[in-house]
């Protein structure tokens, strides 16, 4: 049921990203390139989806098991957001405006995102 709900939760953050990110380029003309809001949204959902498989997997564990699987999922997000990041602004060089906003506004939406779900589940599951 927990891991319904996460899932969930992040198809629904990512479509709302995507759906805002269409409004805001045809309306406002912003010079948003959809391929990378779309890229970038779909990197995002597959890192916090690869975040969420570890700590469900906690969940199912003892008190120490949790802490762990809760400690690997935390930093194997930050690992590949930084991968991420090194690879968009680096190798790739998105370094215009709107994509640099755009990046730190999905970091930032995600990242919360996981992490309040991550405190939600454990005040029934306590370390």
């Amino acid at each position: 049921m927990v891991s319904k709900k996460f899932f969930t939760g992040l198809f629904l953050i990512s479509l709302f990203f995507i759906l805002t990110g269409l409004l805001i380029t045809k309306l406002l003309e912003v010079p948003l390139k959809l391929d990378d809001l779309l890229i970038l949204t779909l990197s995002f959902s597959s890192v916090n989806a690869i975040a969420g498989f570890i700590f469900l997997a906690g969940l199912r564990k003892d008190a120490s098991g949790r802490t762990m699987h809760m400690m690997v999922s935390s930093s194997a997000k930050l690992i590949l957001e930084m991968v991420l990041a090194l690879i968009w602004f680096v190798v790739v060089k998105k370094t215009y405006l709107p994509s640099i906003l755009l990046f730190f506004v999905l970091y930032l939406a995600f990242s919360l995102y996981s992490v309040f779900f991550m405190l939600n589940t454990l005040k029934s599951k306590p370390l």
